[in-house]
Formats: structure tokens, sequence, C-alpha cells
């Protein structure tokens, strides 16, 4: 019983002496020993809370986007392991964008997004601009509009989803004072498009 006691009575001393050791080791630190040794702590929080359990997520999307690949028509026309020709390649490239017949219907999309987003489209520009030795052809537009500055950014960003084969190659803002909400926005689009 009376060692019981004896080790009983040790633990706080260990225990103190354990404490005044860590208390001296932080002292030698000094301060930037101190905000290196807070930053590691943080870092390692922060890997254990956001990083890691995102790790199931990365490996779902990684297996998504394996299924998705293999059941891709270019990925079965060229089987696993198999390269595409170059010919098939281009070919590939090529069918990516919209017959040059289609460009009525991709200027509707544009007024249709414009109309979703409240924005004003003023008389515009186009101009049909055919490449020597190209298959592409560039349908170019200057597309003046008005509003606020929110909505032309979301018919920009909308514009750009609904319209894939698009190109913004220039934009011009301008806003009569600063007080006014409207602006004025001259974008140069251009429309590729295939012969």
């Amino acid at each position: 019983m009376g060692s019981n006691i004896l080790r009983n009575d040790l633990i706080p001393v260990r225990l103190q002496a354990i404490w005044l050791q860590i208390r001296w080791q932080v002292a030698r630190l000094g301060t930037i020993g101190k905000i290196g040794v807070g930053l590691l702590a943080v870092a390692i929080v922060f890997f254990l809370a956001a990083v890691l359990p995102q790790d199931a997520t990365i490996q779902a999307l990684k297996e998504r986007a394996e299924i998705m690949r293999v059941q891709s028509p270019s990925y079965q026309a060229s089987g696993p392991g198999k390269k595409m020709g170059d010919d098939q390649a281009l070919q590939k490239f090529y069918e990516f964008f919209p017959r040059i017949d289609s460009s009525p219907f991709w200027i509707r999309e544009l007024v249709l997004v414009a109309k979703k987003q409240g924005v004003e489209i003023n008389s515009s520009d186009y101009r049909l601009v055919h490449e020597k030795g190209g298959r592409l052809t560039r349908y170019e537009m200057t597309l003046p509009i008005r509003g606020r500055y929110s909505q032309v950014r979301a018919f920009i960003a909308d514009a750009l989803l609904a319209v894939p084969a698009m190109a913004i190659t220039g934009i011009m803002i301008k806003r009569e004072d600063v007080r006014t909400e409207q602006l004025e926005v001259r974008l140069d689009i251009v429309l590729y498009l295939d012969e």
C-alpha cells in the first residue's frame, strides 16, 4: 500500500516536470518559432478537416471520368490502347464546330440568352471571313449591348455556354458617369463554323 501511495505522489511531480520542460522548450523557440509551430498546427488541422475528406470525392470523380472515357464514341472507335490517326483526330476536331449554314440558329441563341438576362442588344454588325486553305470560317460580330454589370456578366457567361464554338475577342465597356448603373458594352465575337 505504501508503494501505491508513493506512485500516486510521483505522478503529479512527473507531470509538473514535463510541463516545465514543455514551457522551457516553448520559451526557447522565440516569437518566430512559435509562429512556425502555430502555422504547422493550423496546416495539420486544415489537412485533416478539409483535404482528407475530399479524397473519397476525388476517387469517385476519377472513376466517373474513366467510365465516361470508356463510353465515349472516340474511345470506342479507336479502342482501348489505340491512338487515333492524324486524319481521324483532325476529323474529330472539325466535328466540334457547327456547320456554316447553322449561323442563324446560333445568333438566335445569343438573342435568347440576352432576353433571359435582361440585356438589350442594339443593331449588330456581321461579317463572314473565309480563310484561304482553311476549313473553318469565321463569323465576326460586333454586338453592342446595354445592361447592368451583373446582367452583362451573366450574359457573357451564358452565351459562352450556349454557343461553345464562340470566342469573345474584344470587349469595350462604357458608363456615362459613376452613378449610372447601365453599361454600354461592345462585344467583338467570333463564331467558328465548319464549311
